[in-house]
């Protein structure tokens, strides 16, 4: 049996970091993966994805150059096999460089295998067992694939497996209303298929305010995204080389390829927690305190894995409650964190705090300010005047509560809210702030001076 200081189960955005800096600490520290370093970010997620993001806006951009003037001889055309050798090489040579780093730390064991807990204190890897004091679990999630009628007779992509895909369907059909459906939705209409999104709620983006959930669907059906809503009652089969889908009892979509984009399954099933004692919920996710603890001294759970974020940033945010607790004597607490993401369909939607709805239902005094892009002088001379800027604030403590800003630029000019979340500052401190011209950014202190009760 090897001893070590700390044993970290899977390479995502949290694990690797906090064992980087306790072998810079000189602790011997074993990190053990059972495919690639850099967890679903540099492998399945932000990176690739947004790459292919990227691409997707270039060809539409380019298609609506003559509107600025711009003038293409001739059919703009998507090769594929380019795009995605684009986003696989972001992939591996991020992926490299995570290797290089983390090779570089002579008290590192960088282990690849299945993880196995024996004990609180034991994992057997490679048939070898290892015990640490401090044990780590960094294993992400995976896409869900649920039990429908039929899905398992056809063939089907999820968000890892369509990154290998290097033609453009003929008709692309996702399952699945949210962030990740919307954002490959979009990018593949972009790149010339025709697509259908079927949502089984009542609306896209359930967990967002109405009329944020009305204007971006609105901007996918303006490129031609066809949606359908409350599905319910889904089947599959084959249909010559493509399939249909049956929902809401008759209505009938075929298309050549099939995405699943439901949801997101913790990889937790098969690493022996039952044989630490380590606690899941329903779900499956990993049970952790406000410091990230487990429900077994010496055990914590970090990134997607804790069900406590779903993000690359808030899965390096784990990483740094933990190493400011365990290494800098701090008391940071996961409590504290101010929730914030984005949804990276163009133009993109920033958002921070509550959300109008959740902040109604909190019992607050709220006020309320909004305006349509089409009224910021950025987004006007871009050409790029869907969606609109929400603000909601608390009449009583003068606190920014919430913010969503869809529009152009919205995942950058979200920030200016973070900061000041993050920093406690009553809104009346910004209302004189004198901001560049032109930015999207400068519209916050007319926001401001725009609330009102709702």
């Amino acid at each position: 049996m090897t001893e070590y200081d700390a044993i970290f189960i899977g390479a995502g955005q949290a694990g690797p970091f906090l064992a980087a800096r306790m072998a810079a600490d000189g602790q011997k520290v074993a990190l053990i993966e059972r495919k690639f370093l850099g967890g679903t970010c540099v492998n399945a997620g932000c990176m690739p994805t947004k790459t292919l993001v990227a691409s997707a806006h270039a060809a539409a951009a380019a298609r609506r150059a003559a509107s600025f003037g711009v003038i293409f001889r001739g059919p703009i055309d998507v090769d594929m096999t380019v795009v995605k050798a684009r986003a696989e090489k972001v992939t591996l040579d991020a992926r490299k460089a995570l290797t290089e780093w983390l090779g570089s730390f002579d008290s590192m064991s960088v282990i690849y295998g299945h993880a196995l807990l024996e004990d609180q204190r034991t994992v057997v890897v490679n048939s070898e067992k290892l015990t640490a004091p401090r044990i780590f679990i960094n294993v992400g999630a995976r896409p869900t694939i649920p039990a429908f009628p039929g899905i398992n007779e056809v063939d089907y992509f999820t968000s890892t497996s369509i990154l290998q895909l290097c033609s453009v369907p003929e008709h692309l059909v996702v399952i699945g209303g949210s962030y990740i459906g919307l954002e490959f939705a979009q990018m593949y209409r972009r790149f010339g298929a025709k697509v259908t999104v079927i949502e089984r709620g009542p609306r896209l983006l359930s967990r967002e305010d109405d009329d944020v959930s009305c204007a971006v669907e609105e901007i996918l059906r303006s490129e031609g995204v066809a949606t359908h809503t409350s599905a319910s009652g889904f089947s599959f089969r084959r249909d010559g080389d493509g399939v249909e889908v049956r929902f809401s009892k008759d209505t009938l979509v075929h298309g050549s390829h099939l995405l699943l984009a439901v949801g997101r399954t913790p990889n937790t099933d098969d690493l022996g927690l039952a044989s630490a004692g380590v606690r899941i919920d329903d779900r499956g996710f990993i049970e952790v305190n406000d410091r990230l603890e487990t429900s077994v001294a010496g055990i914590w759970a970090l990134g997607d894995c804790n069900g406590r974020g779903a993000f690359t940033h808030t899965s390096y945010n784990d990483y740094e409650i933990s190493a400011a607790n365990l290494l800098d004597g701090d008391n940071r607490k996961l409590s504290d964190r101010i929730p914030a993401y984005a949804l990276y369909i163009d133009p993109p939607l920033g958002r921070v705090g509550m959300t109008e709805d959740e902040a109604r239902r909190s019992g607050k005094s709220i006020l309320v300010s909004a305006r349509p892009m089409s009224r910021v002088g950025r987004a006007v001379e871009k050409g790029e005047t869907a969606g609109f800027m929400k603000l909601i604030a608390d009449a009583d403590t003068k606190q920014i509560l919430g913010a969503s800003v869809l529009g152009v630029g919205g995942d950058e000019v979200i920030h200016g809210i973070i900061d000041a979340k993050t920093a406690g500052i009553p809104f009346s401190d910004l209302k004189w702030a004198v901001p560049i011209h032109p930015t999207v950014s400068e519209l916050f202190p007319t926001l401001i001076r725009d609330l009102r009760p709702m």
